[in-house]
């Protein structure tokens, strides 16, 4: 299926070249989500401003705490292509398994793969705001023992902000990455790989 809004080919005007080449590693292609919203040139440069923040050591969360939560909540929105991105991307710097990725997009935060219960808190505190759009008493002072109020507000707007990206890649239809895994890539635990 077609991508509903097209992402912006090169050559690119030179305000979008510009905001592209700053959302991209040096001499990295800029990916199609980032030239879908291309199409909006203010929007971009919004976004471009916030994503710096929770893309880099800005975020008061380590890589693998932002992970977790990113991989977890584009899994639970149904986002193919953004899980993908991080899989590809970050996974192995974020020194997350195939066991625990698979998890993340088919199992849940008891799966044994999770040995370490502040993974397993990221996990339960993303399927609550997804499921619930709220974290309840008893789960909060689980998380308020373990994260600082800043890590807890940045683990609040994380999810969100890729509730919003989930979002906008799903219903623009965006066609995976090459190269980026899909979902089946990434068995249940316990389960076999689909056969290829």
């Amino acid at each position: 299926m077609p991508a509903r809004i097209p992402p912006v080919a090169a050559p690119y005007p030179p305000d979008v070249a510009s905001v592209l080449r700053r959302m991209m590693p040096p001499g990295e292609e800029p990916i199609a989500l980032f030239r879908t919203y291309a199409q909006n040139p203010g929007l971009t440069e919004a976004l471009h401003a916030w994503g710096s923040y929770q893309l880099t050591r800005s975020l008061s969360l380590g890589l693998r705490d932002r992970e977790i939560v990113i991989d977890r909540t584009c899994a639970l929105c149904g986002c193919a292509y953004e899980w993908g991105v991080h899989v590809q991307r970050f996974a192995g710097r974020a020194e997350l398994t195939a066991a625990q990725i698979g998890s993340l997009t088919h199992g849940g935060a008891t799966d044994p793969c999770w040995t370490s219960e502040r993974d397993r808190l990221l996990i339960e505190a993303a399927d609550a705001l997804h499921a619930d759009h709220d974290i309840d008493d008893a789960l909060w002072a689980r998380l308020a023992a373990e994260f600082t109020p800043e890590q807890l507000l940045d683990l609040l707007m994380l999810c969100g902000w890729y509730h919003a990206i989930s979002f906008t890649a799903r219903a623009a239809r965006l066609p995976s990455e090459p190269g980026a895994p899909g979902f089946a890539d990434f068995p249940a635990p316990g389960t076999a790989p689909a056969a290829g």
